[in-house]
């Protein structure tokens, strides 16, 4: 066949194209965790993580005591069509257990409810919480400088001793107040009182996962002058640089768009000279910026909607994990007494049940939107929390599978007759879908190897086309 370009002009072609391309990590590659927990750090105590594991599984025990109850609370699929009475429940239960995959093809919405149940409980007795932020701003308060000198020092303390008895949860760090000029000096003695005791109390060794969230972002200068210090506190503990990530907080117009107009996302993130490896959203002290009345202040109102489709596309292609904002309507009953009539029992049940219901639809609508991970407040919202994340993935499970599986089907042919497979997008958002279900917990090795054909060591190239070509060399091996 004729051509018209050399080989010579092919070549530039390709170098130029790969020196222009951006560096991209699929946030997907590590776990990352489904939420964060803020505490005060007035109250932080190493055991903290492990009570807070304890009032929820409390709550699932007093206010969801069977996946019937937990699935009709969140509005699970198929919820209306599972028993009411207790040995009915039982009964289904039974046969779940001896015959999975039978009531799974006969009663979908039972072994979704059941699992999901299951699953929950067990995390709560194992690991609550993923992601802890010990809080020395808006759930801290303005206190006086020598309260929250000794704090700092105590919330360190405690962190520190969690991490010498690896009871420290896998992701973990500390807000300090914002760099703004009210703050400023505050926020600064706190991160040097917190890092320096910290490091004292774990012979300079640093927690893994360990960050230093940075609030009211406004500028570029807040994310450099936090870095740079970082960077003169690593040198003189003999961490290694860059060890101390930032967490970046958009929560104010000037975040999203800079005083020119241009978008300034990007620009914040380069400001931490590679520290910065998350940024959360601030729903309501971004809405109340644009004095939105706080009747209407939530997740869904459309200047969120706004912030958080920026977040996406300014930063999600380059790795930044993205974090969603809290729900503020509380799982709290409405009466406490240790006698309580049978209508002050249903009110409390009716009021945890409404609340979880809420965050449970927020955490929903943000993976639905490509945000996995959000903020939890009180203990009990952890219910919700893994509940939502885990029917997220279980639920479109299968049907996804059967995407993925198609895809692999045509790629395969593709590639066999010489031809080339052009929807490798849509199946690389399919195996986005099947790892973050593995790392959420929401789904097993096994079950994913027996949904799609693909083991987590596949999966974790996060390559639809790499591993399309490890089954082609396999093959081809195979037939030597």
């Amino acid at each position: 066949m004729k051509t018209s370009f050399s080989a010579n002009d092919l070549a530039q072609a390709h170098s130029d194209l790969s020196a222009a391309e951006t560096p991209h990590r699929p946030a997907a590659e590590i776990r990352s965790p489904v939420h964060v927990v803020y505490g005060g750090a007035h109250l932080f105590k190493a055991e903290t993580p492990h009570k807070l594991g304890k009032i929820a599984a409390n709550s699932l025990e007093l206010y969801a005591p069977n996946y019937a109850e937990l699935a009709r609370a969140m509005w699970l699929n198929g919820a209306d069509t599972l028993p009411h009475f207790e040995e009915e429940i039982q009964n289904l239960e039974f046969q779940l257990i001896e015959n999975p995959q039978q009531i799974k093809a006969e009663n979908f919405a039972a072994r979704l409810a059941h699992t999901v149940y299951e699953r929950v409980s067990e995390k709560l007795r194992g690991e609550p919480v993923e992601d802890f932020r010990i809080d020395f701003e808006d759930g801290y308060g303005f206190r006086a400088d020598a309260e929250e000198d000794a704090h700092a020092v105590s919330a360190s303390a405690e962190l520190a001793r969690a991490f010498r008895e690896k009871s420290i949860t896998p992701f973990c760090g500390f807000r300090i107040k914002s760099l703004q000029n009210e703050t400023r000096n505050r926020a600064l003695r706190t991160l040097d009182l917190f890092l320096t005791n910290l490091l004292s109390e774990t012979s300079g060794k640093l927690p893994e996962n360990f960050v230093v969230t940075l609030p009211k972002i406004t500028r570029r200068a807040e994310v450099a002058a936090l870095a740079k210090l970082l960077t003169i506190f690593e040198r003189q503990n003999a961490l290694a640089d860059g060890q101390i990530k930032i967490e970046a907080m958009i929560e104010t117009p000037q975040a999203i768009v800079g005083e020119k107009g241009e978008i300034a996302l990007r620009g914040l993130i380069e400001a931490g000279n590679g520290r910065v490896n998350s940024a959360h959203f601030g729903a309501y002290d971004y809405t109340a910026s644009f004095g939105i009345s706080g009747i209407h202040q939530h997740l869904r109102h459309e200047s969120a909607v706004f912030a958080r489709q920026m977040m996406q596309i300014a930063l999600a292609p380059i790795g930044i994990r993205l974090s969603d904002s809290v729900t503020t309507e509380m799982p709290i009953q409405l009466h406490k007494s240790e006698h309580l009539s049978e209508q002050q029992q249903n009110e409390n049940r009716r009021a945890v049940h409404s609340a979880w219901r809420r965050h449970f639809n927020n955490v929903t609508n943000s993976l639905i939107n490509g945000f996995y991970q959000s903020w939890d407040l009180h203990p009990a919202q952890l219910v919700a929390r893994y509940a939502a994340v885990y029917a997220f993935f279980l639920e479109s499970s299968d049907a996804q599978a059967e995407r993925l599986k198609g895809f692999i089907g045509k790629a395969t042919q593709a590639m066999t007759t010489g031809n080339i497979f052009d929807d490798a997008a849509s199946a690389q958002g399919l195996l986005n879908f099947f790892l973050r279900g593995l790392n959420s917990g929401a789904l097993t090795e096994t079950e994913v190897l027996e949904k799609t054909g693909l083991s987590r060591a596949e999966l974790q190239t996060t390559s639809f086309i790499e591993i399309m070509r490890g089954k082609s060399n396999d093959s081809a091996e195979a037939k030597i």
